[in-house]
């Protein structure tokens, strides 16, 4: 899979993490960010063994909301 970067977190200095790319399969992305702790994990719903969970800042997704790039 081809991923192209679309965003990240404005406060990630040089970890470039949370961040959001567009994967080449159509209406697909991909999100890096920060791994849940256990006890936040167990606080999911039908985690499926194949599936993980991330924790990523509102800025992000304002971003990408307001057609922001980078």
């Amino acid at each position: 899979m081809k991923l192209t970067f679309v965003r990240k977190w404005e406060d990630s200095g040089k970890t470039g993490c949370p961040a959001l790319y567009e994967a080449d399969r159509p209406g697909m992305y991909v999100v890096q960010g920060w791994k849940l702790d256990a006890e936040t994990r167990a606080q999911l719903r039908d985690l499926a063994c194949d599936e993980d969970a991330i924790l990523v800042p509102a800025d992000v997704i304002a971003g990408i909301r307001a057609g922001e790039i980078g």
